[in-house]
């Protein structure tokens, strides 16, 4: 009996440690296969981005600058002299020609000037005709040494003063005469008239600087803008070459062409204080687009550049290396690539250094690149890229393999020490 209790206890302590050897075996194996499995490879995945190809064309050399509209005349009709003011003969706004009758001023003062000129003049006619018959007489008698000599001096002397009061007398009228005229107004240039200044009744004088009404000349008008002095040279250059130099006149806001004409004058100085040069350009305006002293964006068209290798702007990049593009490569990826940007008409740019026609940039998706990036190109819009998610979901795979791997190993492990 007691033999077989000494037996029994031998034979669990035995089960038991075959169990931990067991347990101890596959946790070795557990731990192993951790170790030595490998490691799944996570490679990133291409960057989806926007390709275009470089071409040629040809590309317009324009100058954005703001202008202001300049009439090619305004003239404030001042009074040359003073008088009441009895008529106005113009409509305020209506257009007028030059000659044309504007106001009057009383002219009867000097239409009463006139009358005692004129009789002054007659006197002094008289005088003259007098004076030249005692010369007449005078000069008989010094023929025959009748007279003294110094009196026959005289009366020539006298005659000359006669002759000299005439033409005084004469200019007196022209003079009134003038005056006259200028009671008369009229329009010294065509254009359209301003707000009256001054109402008939009121008394207006030479000295006045209000005027009476302001005359701007409309049709045709110019407008005048300033350029940077380093586009100075390109533009005199086609200038002497007796080119036309297009110039379009935009709203302020920019969205509306308002009317085209052409450069006709650059100005003789430069302006110190700001390095521009101004100029200026003539419109028909015909339908009155352009209204005085108004702002306008002007466009400038200096030349056009042909055959010119052209790429997207959105393709071309600043930054350290100075501007850039990211070439294409044949195996798919992108390299950075330092040019040299010309003109650009905002949805084009010309490269002028750097890139040849045919090769392959970058247009949308650069701020995900760098220097060697792995690219899939698309003419298209790029899309969002799933493979960072698969990658994920391919790794988490393979972790819960391992998990699951592990915890069947420990269920095996179990049933053996069960069955034991």
């Amino acid at each position: 009996m007691s033999e077989a209790l000494t037996q029994q206890p031998k034979r669990s302590r035995r089960g038991l440690i075959v169990f931990v050897l067991i347990v101890l075996v596959l946790i070795a194996i557990v731990v192993v296969h951790l170790l030595t499995r490998k490691k799944p490879s996570r490679e990133t995945p291409p960057i989806v981005v926007t390709v275009s190809n470089a071409t040629t064309g040809s590309m317009p050399v324009t100058l954005s600058e703001l202008g202001t509209v300049t009439p090619t005349a305004t003239v404030t009709v001042l009074p040359q002299l003073s008088g009441y003011l009895t008529e106005v003969g113009y409509h305020e706004g209506d257009e007028v020609q030059k000659g044309q009758f504007l106001a009057q001023i009383d002219p009867r003062q000097y239409q009463i000037s006139k009358q005692q000129a004129e009789a002054a003049l007659a006197k002094d006619r008289a005088s003259l005709a007098q004076a030249r018959a005692d010369l007449a007489r005078f000069t008989q008698l010094n023929e025959h040494k009748s007279i003294a000599q110094q009196t026959f001096e005289d009366q020539q002397f006298l005659v000359q003063q006669d002759e000299a009061t005439v033409k005084s007398d004469i200019a007196n009228i022209a003079q009134i005469d003038l005056d006259l005229a200028y009671c008369h107004i009229t329009a010294p240039v065509s254009g359209k008239g301003g707000l009256r200044l001054v109402d008939p009744g009121n008394y207006v004088t030479a000295s006045s600087s209000t005027g009476i009404v302001v005359i701007t000349t409309i049709k045709p008008t110019t407008v005048q803008f300033t350029v940077p002095q380093d586009s100075l040279a390109n533009i005199v250059q086609r200038l002497n070459t007796g080119a036309k130099l297009p110039v379009t006149a935009y709203s302020s806001d920019n969205t509306r062409e308002i009317a085209t004409g052409t450069l006709y004058a650059v100005s003789n100085q430069m302006a110190t204080a700001t390095g521009t040069v101004t100029l200026r350009a003539t419109f028909a305006n015909d339908n009155e687009a352009l209204f005085p002293n108004e702002f306008v964006n002007v466009k400038l068209l200096v030349d056009t550049l042909q055959d010119a290798v052209l790429v997207p702007t959105a393709a071309v990049q600043t930054g350290a290396p100075g501007d850039f593009v990211y070439l294409v490569n044949a195996n798919n990826t992108v390299s950075v690539h330092k040019v040299t940007i010309g003109p650009s008409d905002g949805k084009n740019t010309v490269i002028t250094a750097g890139l040849s026609a045919g090769n392959t940039v970058v247009t949308d998706g650069t701020d995900r690149l760098n220097d060697g990036a792995k690219i899939q190109p698309t003419h298209g819009r790029p899309g969002g890229s799933k493979a960072p998610a698969a990658a994920s979901g391919a790794a988490g795979g393979e972790a819960s393999g391992a998990a699951a791997g592990a915890a069947s190993g420990a269920s095996a492990a179990s049933d053996a020490a069960a069955s034991s």
